[in-house]
């Protein structure tokens, strides 16, 4: 049996999931939610021999490579991050195989070798989870469909600031874009995959 939700050369993409991000609270699943869930299809793809993509934003650290109408100096007083906001939370616990991308933009397609890397290994779709989903989440589907890849969202393994900015991305923008699915869907699906070389 082979699934329907998933091809051979998917390739799971985690948006965000970094100290500095995962401390705020989320909405309608809470971060250490969208951590653990993330984590479980982390081990599930690497078991598969499938890529994981662990995709981080970051900034030099005087702020120069920050886009346009971001600032480290918000409200005009000084703003350093705080040491070790940019790393990759531990649960998710990295593996020296995964691709690491770092973004300065919101969704992690562009000034990245996002794409380079997903083809140079083959893949043709991607699950995306993390933090925010209709920021991060949202902006990289949108690349990754206008890149012809499959996009499959794990609606729970997502959130966001607001209950209703996730709502809307998993009703009316992920739908346009490709297919939602719970995490365990996701993980039924890599079960029913042929298993690879």
């Amino acid at each position: 049996m082979t699934s329907n939700l998933l091809d051979p050369n998917t390739a799971l993409v985690l948006i965000d999931l970094q100290r500095g991000i995962t401390g705020a609270p989320t909405e309608p699943h809470p971060a250490d939610e969208v951590i653990r869930r993330g984590a479980e299809l982390a081990k599930a793809f690497r078991a598969q021999g499938l890529p994981v993509v662990l995709v981080r934003v970051s900034f030099s650290e005087d702020g120069a490579d920050m886009p346009p109408g971001r600032t480290m100096q918000p409200r005009g007083g000084g703003f350093t991050p705080p040491q070790g906001w940019d790393e990759i939370v531990d649960e998710v616990e990295a593996q020296p195989g995964d691709i690491r991308i770092t973004k300065r933009q919101w969704g992690a397609f562009h000034g990245t070798d996002l794409d380079l890397q997903l083809r140079r290994r083959g893949v043709t779709a991607i699950v995306l989870g993390g933090i925010a989903t209709s920021i991060g989440v949202e902006s990289t589907a949108r690349a990754a469909h206008e890149h012809g890849y499959h996009v499959v969202v794990a609606t729970d393994a997502s959130g966001d600031r607001e209950s209703a900015s996730h709502s809307h991305s998993v009703e009316k923008i992920f739908p346009r874009l490709g297919v939602t699915a719970t995490t365990q869907e996701v993980l039924d699906a890599l079960a029913q995959l042929p298993a690879r070389d």
